[in-house]
């Protein structure tokens, strides 16, 4: 398997290459829609069964196994959009500096695309019956929440005994053993307006509501314990002389357990709802749309199986936690124990000049994959 993988990778990086040079933002469905059918064809093409899950709005989701009818017990996760909009590919397109891969989305999480193939491919070539333990989700949506394959990704996680999500490696062999719940508020101030200038007492300031509301909200930030509240956009007003009838903000939570989750939503509800300006009126929307993933003695238990794998393969593997989001939240929700950060190595996601995705890890973190499954399926 091992030789097997080495061989392939001017092979993978040439699949990287076409992968990355499709744009695929969360928006565009037909970007998406055209890096899923080449990954169905690809999977196909090796024997596995493959259900497109057709959307209207966003890309369609893949859902792919050995056979139809099999149960396996571990759980894959990859998706295929990016943050980057439609073109970025043709104005900086796939390139090679060193040892790394350079463009849109090659590091989150294009690379992954390539890795998941190559695994299954190996499994199949060593005549592995692992391969047919494993479940895979390719999903179209995860940079704006999982909007439409939350649902899926849940049902597909019912029943199994791992889940593994292939969001990109750290450096230094890092994988992700926990990881923060994150949550999306907006609030929304009513006033009354008003000329500035000529009858400004009868008029009502939302964004003096609204200001007194977003010292109270940050003031809700308790870096020591994970916990971070950002009021990140504000909009508001009509002109410069009008007293301002309408103000509103958008508010990024990232929590580390659910005790935090419960406890913000409830102050930030609790400001929403205490008046400062008299004559005003607030409404507030939204919630935690990822709980954390947090760390638990069944997932510490994967994660030295995944170490242990590592060490006979000479990597170091090491876990790290960190405040983004990721599908990894919703299958550890349902008590699957859950590892991320099992794709190839790399940083600066969403970067729009720095993003890279290491090669040696591309051939490393295959083999590291191909053999986690073989061992969880022991």
């Amino acid at each position: 398997m091992i030789d097997y993988l080495h061989s392939k990778k001017q092979e993978m990086i040439d699949l990287l290459e076409t992968i990355v040079n499709t744009d695929s933002n969360s928006y565009d469905k037909e970007g998406v829609d055209q890096v899923s059918a080449l990954l169905k064809n690809k999977f196909e093409e090796i024997g596995m069964y493959v259900k497109v899950h057709r959307q209207t709005k966003q890309g369609n989701h893949l859902e792919i196994k050995a056979e139809r009818e099999s149960q396996p017990k571990i759980l894959i996760v990859s998706h295929m959009d990016t943050v980057f909009p439609k073109g970025e590919a043709k104005k900086r397109p796939f390139s090679i500096i060193g040892d790394k891969a350079y463009g849109p989305g090659v590091n989150d999480e294009k690379a992954s695309h390539v890795q998941l193939l190559y695994a299954m491919k190996a499994l199949k070539e060593s005549g592995s019956a692992a391969v047919n333990n494993v479940h895979i989700i390719f999903n179209s949506d995860e940079e704006i929440g999982s909007i439409s394959s939350k649902a899926l990704i849940e049902e597909a996680a019912a029943e199994k005994d791992y889940s593994l999500i292939v969001e990109c490696g750290r450096p230094n062999d890092g994988v992700v053993t926990e990881r923060k719940g994150v949550g999306h508020f907006v609030m929304r101030v009513q006033g009354k307006s008003a000329h500035a200038g000529v009858e400004p007492e009868i008029g009502i300031s939302a964004i003096e509501e609204l200001a007194y509301k977003v010292i109270r909200l940050q003031e809700l930030n308790d870096y020591d314990q994970g916990l971070t509240v950002n009021v990140g956009l504000i909009k508001g007003g009509t002109s410069v002389n009008t007293v301002p009838p309408y103000a509103e903000a958008e508010i990024d939570v990232r929590v580390k357990n659910n005790d935090q989750a419960m406890n913000i939503t409830k102050s930030i509800h609790k400001i929403a709802g205490e008046e400062v300006v008299h004559g005003t009126r607030t409404e507030l929307s939204g919630g935690i749309d990822r709980p954390p993933m947090e760390r638990t003695e069944e997932s510490e238990k994967l994660f030295n199986r995944i170490r242990e794998t590592g060490k006979e393969l000479g990597f170091a593997i090491h876990e790290v936690s960190t405040g983004g989001g990721s599908d990894a939240s919703f299958t550890a929700a349902k008590g699957i124990p859950t590892i991320d950060g099992m794709g190839p190595i790399g940083e600066f996601s969403h970067s729009e000049t720095e993003e890279y995705t290491d090669l040696h890890s591309l051939v490393d973190r295959t083999i590291l994959l191909a053999k986690t499954i073989e061992r969880l399926s022991k």
